[in-house]
């Protein structure tokens, strides 16, 4: 089942749980499911998705060739593009132009960095999201458009929020858009935490990482806040990708927060 406001973690999902609908047909073996916090979603993206315009089958292929990120003393060029798949989806908190659902290929998303600012501590380390290389792996997220003085002022703070105190390094991929329009793909900037950053945490079971993020909380809120607006995101804004991974520790920690819900209630009787 899915997470809804009369949920012991409902105070935490800030709109109600809404009916997603869409004139775009689904892939194969898609489910339409309910979302958590669909008008948030919608403010990021009005219009309910369409099938990419190449109308096959789910994106997939090699790993893409990746270029060399910009050197740090290189004038960045403009406009640039920054791909999100992890809390940007939902919470950029820089200035941009406009933003594009998308994917990149040749990766899989995996939460198998840890977290000790954002959504966890030193002592519990919280579980978020990193791209791993996949042969057919295919990333949906969100790339961002900064022009001018944009890209400058958010570069500064995406280098501290992820790079400095996430432990990301920058790559630059390519980014098809999802939208009528369809067009070439956009060379984006993306951020990833590679196994040999001192907070990667590696791969666990889907009941090992959701057992995980039950008990971490950062600076930026707790960490069942990160899986819940991420899976909403997806379920919302990619209603026809069917994210395993992701799909699988969210269910995996909705079973549990019922257990500890009633036994924090049998606490407080006696």
């Amino acid at each position: 089942r899915l997470l809804t406001l009369d949920d012991p973690l409902g105070p935490l999902l800030l709109q109600s749980p809404a009916t997603v609908s869409s004139s775009a047909q689904p892939y194969p073996g898609a489910k339409r499911q309910r979302c958590c916090c669909s008008a948030f979603c919608g403010a990021m993206k009005r219009e309910p998705p369409q099938p990419p315009s190449d109308g096959g089958e789910h994106p997939s292929g090699r790993p893409q060739e990746e270029a060399p990120a910009p050197a740090e003393d290189a004038p960045p060029k403009s406009p640039l593009w920054v791909f999100g798949y992890g809390s940007l989806v939902w919470r950029p908190d820089f200035e941009f132009t406009s933003r594009k659902v998308g994917y990149i290929r040749g990766y899989s998303r995996r939460f198998w960095q840890g977290d000790t600012f954002h959504r966890g501590s030193e002592k519990m380390p919280g579980r978020v999201v990193t791209l791993l290389e996949d042969y057919d792996g295919c990333t949906w997220g969100v790339a961002y458009e900064l022009c001018g003085d944009q890209i400058a002022a958010s570069l500064k703070y995406l280098n501290m929020r992820e790079a400095v105190l996430g432990g990301y390094d920058t790559k630059l991929v390519k980014f098809h858009p999802h939208d009528k329009e369809g067009g070439e793909p956009i060379l984006a900037l993306v951020y990833i935490a590679t196994p040999q950053n001192p907070s990667y945490l590696g791969p666990a079971s889907e009941e090992d990482i959701a057992a995980q993020i039950i008990v971490s909380s950062g600076r930026s809120g707790h960490n069942i806040e990160y899986l819940l607006r991420l899976a909403d995101f997806m379920r919302y804004c990619c209603p026809h990708v069917e994210d395993e991974h992701l799909f699988s520790i969210e269910e995996a920690l909705i079973s549990v927060l019922p257990c500890l819900y009633h036994g924090e209630e049998s606490l407080v009787e006696e």
